[in-house]
């Protein structure tokens, strides 16, 4: 994730203004295509591993406990997206155990999304540090690398059959990464493009069929989306996909989004994905880390009716903007002690992410959220 999404301090500072929204507010425009279906319909479950070796139990609804990908499927997931980190202090969402895991996701017959965020550590608008073998690196240097790492990943996913069905060449880079060479700055979009094609290519090296996505948090605003997508195109940068983190909190209304979604999908002629939503179903707090939101949208109560009509009406959305997919962000991270949110302190750290999963402080999911094509 991101700013926003770990009760990080920046959040405050960076995040689009709040801006209320009413379910009752959005109207699909005319001429809005019914018959668009929705074929990516995710979850970002990077904690879950983690949980899962902490003994943590997940209850379907009829409250039998489960494997939390089946759980999960049976709820209309079909993809499952995964972030990568290069050498994480905790250990994990790195290599092996992304490759481990992997192989649980395939085995259950779900699709594969791999987030590089090319950092050690949470990579989003506000912060995209270079991982600390490339600190020295300069631009020329952090092509090869970005090449390299991207290869060997896709290649050892490849070789054990979970080859990945798409990746996201970094994750929310608004403003470019592995800053600051590959910072945009003064709205020069060379040395990021030069990334971005070193990550492309390295894709689809790997595997021609595997979609590239290129994702940002740009749903809060159409010019902002534009600079970005039209700065990157002007540099000769391909894509497959373009990836949108929404959360109504942060980015608006739902007719804001779906204005943005319909306008990318138009001028660029590429798919588009929600590759992050989420909505909290209390205000209360599980642990000693402070959630990362608070408080919610007009419209939508902080109940598990709330976060799952919150849910059904961004799915609504992208699918009659033209989208192809929606991924809820992190839908399995209820407070565990031991799975912080700190990768170098992930067993004294908390998680700032418990209002907001599916799944309440006992590990109940909300029956209420449903992903639908």
């Amino acid at each position: 994730m991101r700013v926003y999404g770990l009760g990080r301090v920046r959040k405050a500072a960076l995040a689009v203004a709040a801006l209320t929204i009413s379910a009752s507010m959005f109207t699909e425009p005319t001429g809005a295509s019914a018959a668009n279906s929705l074929s990516m319909l995710g979850a970002d479950v990077s904690s879950a591993q983690r949980a899962l070796d902490l003994g943590a139990r997940y209850y379907n609804a009829n409250g039998n406990a489960a494997d939390p990908l089946d759980i999960l499927k049976g709820l209309g997931v079909n993809y499952i997206r995964l972030r990568i980190w290069n050498n994480p202090a905790s250990g994990y969402n790195n290599k092996a155990k992304v490759l481990a895991y992997a192989k649980t996701v395939k085995a259950k017959g779900l699709k594969l999304l791999i987030d590089f965020h090319y950092s050690d550590t949470w990579a989003d608008p506000g912060q995209q540090h270079k991982p600390a073998a490339w600190s020295g690196h300069g631009i020329g240097q952090l092509q090869t690398d970005v090449y390299n790492y991207t290869y060997d990943v896709c290649t050892s996913l490849k070789a054990q059959g979970t080859t990945p069905d798409s990746v996201q060449i970094g994750n929310e880079i608004n403003v470019g990464i592995l800053w600051d060479d590959g910072k945009v700055i003064n709205n020069d979009f060379t040395n990021l493009s030069l990334l971005l094609k070193s990550g492309y290519n390295a894709t689809k090296a790997c595997n021609a069929g595997t979609q590239v996505v290129i994702h940002t948090a740009d749903a809060d605003s159409d010019a902002h989306a534009r600079w970005f997508y039209d700065g990157i195109a002007a540099k000769g940068v391909a894509w497959d996909i373009t990836g949108l983190s929404y959360y109504c909190m942060w980015h608006g209304s739902l007719s804001n989004l779906y204005n943005v979604i319909a306008d990318m999908k138009s001028r660029y002629g590429k798919n588009v994905v929600v590759a992050e939503t989420a909505y909290p179903f209390t205000s209360a707090n599980a642990d000693s880390t402070a959630n990362s939101v608070t408080s919610g949208c007009s419209g939508y109560p902080l109940t598990w009716e709330g976060q799952a009509a919150n849910f059904t009406d961004v799915q609504n959305t992208a699918r009659g903007a033209g989208a192809i997919g929606v991924f809820y962000w992190e839908p399995t991270w209820y407070a565990v002690p031991g799975n912080g949110w700190d990768p170098a302190n992930i067993a004294g750290s908390g998680d700032g992410w418990d209002n907001m999963a599916v799944f309440d402080w006992t590990g109940q999911v909300n029956p209420n959220v449903k992903w639908t094509p």
